[in-house]
């Protein structure tokens, strides 16, 4: 099962789905396998995708870890698929909708994910929508 993409995907996401709150030593686990590759765009939903949307527990803890974590993610990924980054990017579009803190936390990787040297079209896009 190892060599099928299909369930090497589906293995990803369900471990995506059961990160713990504040672990990012098991995300760095999952990103060194193997079976994951950055550069896979199939792999990238299965283990960020998954994160941001099935795992609201870890993605939203108070420390903002996940938020790093997936913005960390975001600009490696927007060097080379702009377009991967910029869909990733729209779950942090929501960011008015939490409570102080971890809205500060989400609007402050958005801003970070476009301020710096080389923020890609696409993902400028995405991200400046959402801070308007």
């Amino acid at each position: 099962w190892a060599d099928d993409p299909l369930v090497m995907d589906k293995w990803l996401a369900l471990r995506a789905r059961i990160v713990a709150p504040d672990d990012t030593e098991t995300l760095a686990d999952l990103e060194a396998h193997p079976a994951f590759s950055i550069r896979n765009p199939n792999r990238v939903r299965a283990l960020v995708g998954t994160f941001s949307r099935a795992n609201p527990v870890a993605f939203h803890a108070a420390t903002g870890s996940g938020y790093r974590w997936v913005a960390d993610k975001i600009i490696e990924i927007d060097g080379f698929n702009p377009q991967i980054a910029a869909r990733l990017a729209t779950v942090f579009s929501r960011w008015r909708r939490f409570d102080g803190a971890r809205a500060d936390r989400m609007r402050t990787e958005l801003e970070r994910m476009i301020g710096r040297p080389g923020c890609s079209r696409d993902l400028a896009e995405i991200a400046g929508k959402a801070l308007k």
